[in-house]
């Protein structure tokens, strides 16, 4: 019997006019469309066919009955294998772990080390993508056989080597799990079902609607329906028109490739194709055909210009825009606003239909502002979710050995409780975050012990007491965390117990909450799918968060809002066969729609030549025929961004005929939109011109003032009033970045600390191995300090070359010293209100009775202009000091020396710099100055006066908006 194929064009509504066909076959037979059944490529196409239904009957009436088939892009098997006793199809996460370990197995056979579980998961993932391939083709591996190890590279010899895994090894794996692959299950079940229409044909109607029949297993089922006596199949957008040189010449990008392959799977010639209930394509398929017809029958553009259906172009046209937009924020908001603008008239629908998964979230984002709720229908990863954010921290955490960013990020998620108040725990992950800033403690939870004990060791009466407190909520912290410290102690274990331990501390943590609403109840649904599939699962655990964060990216979570019911967010796959007034079609750039073939790592060629296997530029016909369909739309807007992550893209190779065609034809203004949505979005966004601020000048009250300041402050408030302002008044403590590198700070404490003991310990005439006993201080004070090896590595070398310069300095200067004096506190009342106070490094008292005042530095030296100009008062005022007697246990003398020693141990691996004593006085009248300056009320602390660098910022720059009045070009003052 011949088969009978139909067509609807693609500016149809294909919905409606199935349905008005069928129900017009039915006549006045009220029972007629009930014995109907219609297969359909999805599920989603099944409930917007269910609704043209209803609306083209007028309400309530018997349906046919609709089956969806699945189609090639389908994530799960949607064909309802009714009466089929089919084996079940592996759950896709079991499939990955099974795969996962042959992986390994197969690389430990060949080489010396063991690949982690986690990369071997994510080339089970490329496996398990070519097997459905295969097996969807209906290929077979053993065809690689054929193929002559000549003909191909190193490099595929030896990954036909390693899909044999799949071909040998694989289906032993399978057999006991009692499963088979989802791609063959489906098949089978196509298969079984073409077998059973043929065997015994249904009294009523079979329709075959919709699908292209990409699956072989799908297309031979079509052939079965088209030849029933009455079945049909009606085909989506199939071209009647194009030219017979352009049919005949076409290649896989195109998207009339897939109908023309289907065609000839059915044995049904184009011409034989009849329109579904006279169904006739307009100007717009004209326009898409000529623009999108195989390149070498182009040169048929230069008779349009001449022909009479030039007219019909133009014509096409109508409804069809482009907007380019700079970037993708703007190209969402553009988007936003023509779906906003959709919705003002009463009735009309609309969607944004993209493969750009980011560009979607934006365009739903921005829709917000105006109290549209639309959802992605591709949903979010379950990773991306609160539950699975929780889980994925917790297991990173442990992966990291408890270290204080990702511990703190854990205790920091809102479901982390431990069981009691949200705000109380939070309060306390607060205070452990200040405590652990700065260098990282060691390892694991006992690491974060240790560091409190040292901390609470060391801080004041106050503060202690605070830190007693962290210290019992830590430990309940670390009790609840011990068991998975535990588990990732071990070498190898069983994923499950993995698994089932990580689950118990969790649960430990967040308690019932975690699984609370929609995406508790879908991480739920995911962790018993895991535990399932973890069933004699072998890895090592360091591999586990690696793990579970990949496998729930792949898990998308739909959650149920109340979205507006006229506007949608679509992907390509989805929006197929569906109909809406507006459509948007989003992100048209090269690389997003259509997406590039790119490198395939697992066959050339020549390989996918042997196994009967598709081209890779077949996925880009596809995309290409949903292009073509979604374009005919009575209304569509074309959008792209100009650039995408700083870099400019290349337009979808589409738009770019649409432009050729248009302006070859003097159609240049044809496809721009009757509004500027551009100029619209800039406006929306545009708040005016900014107000540029001006640098702030605080006069905080006199009495808000500090009237005492250490010595080393005294540089900082000429150079920078506001760092004063911030650190004495509005109190504000700099805080050391978690997990601190070891670096200046810490070395100059080690290296003051180390020669301070040096001098106590030989306060007389020095020994002959006195730099080698100064370098063995060192050793214990970086000990001490916890100075990691890397850093002890670079520091140590240097430290000896510097110790060797400093006691020949030392014996030079000792026969002029009485003695020595190091870390003196001192303090002086410089006027009846202000105090100045700090510590000395050394002070020695000399013979003949006056004294030496040294100041050690491992860092740069303050030039000498600096020091007469009092930006580096630091030493003449510490003179000052002692002078009047202001140091502990020193009586007051006069200053012969003031001195800058530099300890670097480099090519110099030291230095001397002497200050002049005549600066002393001066710099104490220019000290009372100032002091006498910012008592008056109207004297502002502003920030950055005189900067050591520009370039470098100040710990208070944020806080002064620096770069926001400094921004047209602001230079230090000369010093």
């Amino acid at each position: 019997m011949a088969a009978k194929v139909y067509t609807i064009p693609p500016s149809a509504n294909f919905a409606q006019a199935l349905a008005r066909g069928l129900i017009a076959q039915a006549g006045d037979a009220p029972l007629a469309l009930a014995d109907t059944t219609i297969y359909l490529p999805t599920r989603r196409a099944q409930r917007s066919f269910g609704d043209a239904f209803a609306r083209e009957l007028g309400g309530a009436a018997l349906l046919p009955r609709f089956r969806a088939l699945g189609d090639a892009d389908e994530d799960e098997l949607l064909f309802e294998a009714e009466a089929l006793e089919l084996p079940p199809a592996i759950a896709p996460m079991r499939r990955t772990l099974l795969l996962a370990t042959l992986v390994r197995r197969w690389h430990a056979a060949r080489h010396d080390d063991q690949m982690g579980f986690a990369q071997a998961a994510a080339l089970a993932d490329g496996l398990a993508g070519v097997m459905d391939e295969v097996e969807t083709q209906g290929a077979s591996l053993a065809a690689l056989d054929a193929v002559v190890p000549g003909a191909l590279a190193a490099h595929w010899d030896q990954v036909r080597g390693f899909l044999k895994i799949l071909e040998t090894t694989w289906p032993a794996v399978l057999e006991p799990e009692g499963c088979i692959s989802p791609p063959a299950r489906r098949n089978l079940a196509l298969y079984a079902l073409a077998a059973q229409l043929q065997r015994v044909p249904p009294r009523g109607p079979v329709i075959a609607a919709g699908s292209t029949g990409s699956i072989p297993a799908t297309a031979a089922l079509l052939k079965v329906i088209a030849e029933l006596p009455n079945g049909a199949v009606v085909l989506p957008g199939l071209d009647r028109e194009l030219d017979a040189a352009s049919w005949d010449g076409l290649d896989p990008g195109h998207p009339q490739f897939g109908m023309k392959q289907l065609l000839g799977r059915l044995g049904v010639a184009r011409e034989a194709v009849a329109d579904w209930d006279g169904a006739r394509g307009g100007t717009r398929e004209r326009l898409l055909r000529e623009a999108l017809r195989p390149a070498p029958t182009t040169d048929a553009w230069r008779a349009l210009a001449d022909a009479a259906e030039e007219p019909a172009i133009a014509d096409g046209v109508r409804g069809l825009s482009l907007i380019e937009a700079a970037d993708p924020t703007e190209e969402a908001d553009v988007i936003a606003l023509v779906l906003r603008e959709a919705l003002e008239t009463p009735g009309t629908t609309a969607t944004l239909v993209t493969p750009d998964r980011a560009l979607a979230r934006r365009v739903a984002a921005a829709l917000r502002r105006w109290e549209v709720e639309v959802d992605d229908s591709a949903g979010r990863p379950l990773a991306h979710t609160p539950p699975g954010t929780f889980l994925c921290l917790l297991a990173e955490a442990a992966d990291a050995g408890f270290a204080p960013v990702p511990l703190l990020a854990l205790l920091k998620h809102p479901l982390c409780t431990l069981g009691g108040a949200a705000a109380a725990f939070r309060e306390q992950a607060r205070e452990l975050d200040k405590t652990l800033r700065g260098p990282k403690p060691n390892p694991g939870l006992e690491g974060i012990r240790a560091a409190l004990l040292r901390q609470r060791a060391q801080a004041d009466e106050a503060r202690r007491e605070r830190l007693s407190v962290l210290q019992y909520w830590f430990a309940e912290v670390a009790a609840a965390l011990k068991p998975l410290e535990t588990a990732f102690e071990t070498r190898e274990t069983r994923l499950a117990d993995i698994v089932a331990t990580h689950l118990a501390v969790a649960e430990t943590l967040a308690g019932t909450e975690l699984w609370r609403a929609e995406t508790g109840e879908a991480a739920a649904l995911f962790v018993a799918e895991l535990q399932e599939a973890a069933n004699d699962v072998a890895m090592e655990p360091n591999s586990y968060a690696a793990l579970l964060r990949k496998l729930m990216l792949a898990k998308p979570v739909r959650l149920a809002r109340s979205a507006h019911p006229r506007v949608a967010i679509l992907g390509p796959l989805e929006a197929r066969l569906q109909s809406f007034d507006t459509v948007v079609l989003g992100g048209l750039n090269e690389g997003s729609w259509p997406r590039s073939p790119g490198a395939d790592p697992w066959f050339s060629r020549p390989m996918r030549a042997a196994l009967g296997l598709e081209q890779p530029e077949r996925a880009i016909g596809q995309a290409a025929h949903d292009f073509a369909m979604l374009s005919a739309g009575p209304r569509v807007v074309l959008t792209r961004a100009q650039k995408a992550e700083g870099v400019p893209a290349v337009a979808s190779r589409w738009v770019q005929r649409l432009i050729q065609l248009t302006n070859g034809l003097g159609l240049k203004t044809a496809l721009v939109p009757s509004q500027d949505y551009i100029v619209l979005a800039q406006g929306e966004r545009d708040a005016g011109p900014p107000a540029r601020i001006k640098m702030p000048r605080p006069t905080p009250p006199v009495e808000a003032r500090p009237v005492r300041l250490p010595v080393t402050d005294i540089e900082k408030w000429v150079r920078d009033p506001y760092a004063i302002y911030a650190r004495r008044v509005l109190r504000l403590r700099v805080l050391d970045p978690l997990e601190a590198q070891i670096g200046p700070l810490e070395k100059g404490n080690a290296v003051h600390l180390a020669l301070e003991r040096f001098v106590q310990a030989f306060p007389g005439e020095l020994p002959p191995d006195a730099a080698l006993q100064l370098c063995t201080i060192a050793d214990a004070v970086f000990a001490a300090e916890g100075t990691p090896k890397a850093a002890l590595a670079l520091w140590r070398p240097r430290f000896t070359r510097a110790a060797e310069w400093f006691v020949e300095l030392e014996r030079a200067r000792r026969g002029e010293i009485a003695a020595s004096h190091t870390e003196r506190h001192g303090e002086m009342a410089v006027t009846p209100d202000f105090a100045l106070y700090g510590i000395a490094d050394r002070i020695d008292l000399l013979t003949d009775g006056r004294a030496a005042i040294l100041d050690y530095k491992t860092g740069q030296l303050p030039t000498t202009k600096q020091i007469e100009s009092f930006l580096a008062p630091q030493l003449p005022l510490e003179a000052a000091m002692l002078a009047a007697g202001a140091f502990d246990g020193v009586a007051a003398r006069d200053v012969r020396e003031l001195l800058y020693v530099q300890i670097s141990g480099g090519r110099k691996p030291g230095d001397i710099k002497p200050v002049e004593i005549g600066l002393i006085g001066e710099a104490l009248e220019k000290l009372k100055k100032r002091i006498a300056d910012f008592a008056r009320p109207t004297t502002a602390y502003e920030p950055r006066l005189h900067p050591k660098e520009a370039r470098i910022s100040g710990d208070y720059d944020h806080l002064a908006r620096v770069r926001e009045w400094s921004i047209s070009g602001w230079e230090a003052p000369a010093e």
